[in-house]
């Protein structure tokens, strides 16, 4: 088969969990329809069922695995996550001015998910899917909060992740009082000052407040 890719056992991978889209197959079905030999066929359900996104059911057969639910629901969720937060994000670049991103918490990081930057032409740029430290930055911080972020509602960082940059963050929290994610603002230090939560706090926690609300 071709590789899509340029990864042929990713591409390999993905091919049988294609065709098990229709449903459970047996080996000698599930070789044919992927157009794999049969050991390679078997050699790959079985290594892609120890993770989860292959399973047997009741006949042997081969069957697409419960942890691609579990993925499913997570891919949903951000995505829902982010499509409900722009208008919140787009409202706070308008009031600051200065770049804004959306952070969740995977593990130990902190990934981002949506990132508008500042029309000024010096700014700060974050790619979304950027995966960044949780020990510092002000989003590390609002997505595992201590009693003062919560208290005040935000968090700042000056020059902690990169030299002359600034941010404050928000937690955003879900009904049950966890914390789903972090709204961040970031920019250069002569702009956003030493003290940024002063200047953008208040609007940062609005943001975070809008997209609870969106999410409910």
């Amino acid at each position: 088969m071709d590789s899509v890719s340029g990864v042929g056992v990713l591409d390999k991978v993905v091919c049988i969990l294609s065709v098990l889209e229709d449903g459970p197959l047996p080996l000698s079905e599930l070789a044919a329809a992927s157009g794999l030999p049969r050991a390679s066929a078997h050699r790959l359900a079985v290594a892609a069922e120890s993770h989860g996104l292959v399973r047997r059911d009741g006949d042997g057969r081969f069957a697409l695995g419960l942890r691609l639910v579990a993925l499913g629901r997570a891919a949903s969720d951000g995505l829902d996550l982010v499509a409900l937060a722009r208008p919140a994000l787009e409202a706070l670049r308008a009031e600051t001015g200065e770049s804004v991103q959306l952070y969740v918490r995977d593990g130990e990081a902190r990934v981002c998910v949506a990132s508008l930057e500042s029309p000024h032409g010096l700014r700060t740029i974050v790619r979304v899917g950027a995966t960044l430290p949780l020990d510092r930055g002000s989003a590390g911080r609002a997505l595992r909060p201590d009693r003062s972020v919560l208290r005040r509602g935000w968090a700042e960082s000056v020059e902690e992740r990169q030299p002359g940059v600034a941010s404050v963050s928000a937690p955003v929290l879900g009904e049950a009082g966890e914390v789903r994610a972090a709204v961040g603002v970031s920019g250069p230090v002569e702009r956003t000052s030493r003290t940024p939560g002063r200047r953008y706090g208040a609007a940062v926690v609005r943001a975070a407040r809008a997209v609870e609300g969106a999410l409910r």
